[in-house]
């Protein structure tokens, strides 16, 4: 059974949170935990919980209460949409991009004990600031999104992984009108091609991806192939080095009878490597175009 843990620093908060927890008989799966300012914000060790698929954050917007107040005189708002939140919840040193890069820091050290770890902003200028500390510590792994609320309200979220799995390009640039530089590497491609059958496509691709140095499986029932390399060996001067190997195995073999027999067990032995980057290929027909992840 899943579990999750919320935590607040907030006894009042807490106190409704494990109301809340007994109201929708949730004993089982969510446990409250009172921390501190300057606890942790991402307790795993605490909790007892070795790793979790991913955090969720709403992090205090405002770095005093005088920035909430000039924030708030900014906008014209009808009451219904005015803040209810207690400054606790509110404010916090440095604002939300001083919070949030404590979790990226956290996120330093757990790594993919945690799969994803997510905020919510409530300033668009912060989303390129907490990229940038994202970038400089070596994350190359993140999504942006934006949150619209009726007419008037907007929030934006960003979410990053230690890990090598990414999600859609739709969902991890959701925010289009971010310069590109803060935009995460497309993961994904779609081209059109003037073959007229699927058949003509599979039969393209085949024989390409096969003739280079990966691991390959294309499955016909759904027109879809996946490979795995251990380096680039798409390039020009890859496939030229490739060339130049075989060419020098089949002199080694003509010269050496037990070659063959070395080639076969370093042959598994690579299969067994780590890879270094995976790929999808589906093939569509009409409208859909063709598209590589």
């Amino acid at each position: 059974m899943q579990a999750d843990a919320r935590l607040d620093i907030d006894g009042k908060n807490l106190e409704y949170a494990k109301r809340n927890v007994v109201a929708n008989h949730l004993g089982s799966r969510v446990r409250p935990l009172k921390t501190a300012p300057k606890d942790p914000l991402i307790p795993l060790d605490a909790l007892g919980i070795e790793s979790i698929d991913f955090t969720i954050c709403n992090p205090p917007f405002y770095a005093s209460s005088s920035d909430l107040l000039d924030s708030a005189a900014k906008k014209s708002r009808p009451p219904y949409s005015a803040c209810t939140g207690a400054e606790i919840e509110m404010v916090t040193a440095g604002g939300e991009v001083a919070f949030v890069t404590r979790m990226i820091e956290e996120s330093d050290v757990l790594k993919n004990r945690v799969q994803w770890y997510t905020s919510m902003l409530g300033k668009l200028s912060s989303v390129s600031e907490v990229i940038e500390q994202l970038k400089t510590r070596g994350v190359g792994n993140w999504a942006v999104t934006e949150f619209v609320q009726g007419t008037r309200t907007r929030r934006w979220g960003v979410a990053w992984s230690w890990g090598d799995m990414r999600p859609r390009m739709d969902v991890a640039r959701g925010i289009y009108h971010l310069p590109k530089h803060l935009l995460p590497f497309p993961s994904e491609a779609n081209f059109s091609v003037a073959e007229s059958t699927i058949d003509t496509v599979a039969r393209h691709v085949n024989d390409t991806v096969q003739s280079l140095d990966v691991q390959w499986q294309y499955r016909p029932q759904i027109s879809t192939g996946l490979g795995f390399a251990k380096e680039n060996v798409w390039s020009r001067s890859a496939r030229r080095r490739k060339q130049h190997q075989g060419t020098a195995s089949l002199t080694q073999r003509s010269m050496d009878p037990k070659s063959e027999d070395k080639m076969d067990e370093s042959s598994d032995e690579d299969e067994e490597a780590e890879q270094a980057f995976g790929f999808k290929i589906e093939i569509r027909q009409g409208q859909e175009a063709n598209s590589t992840e």
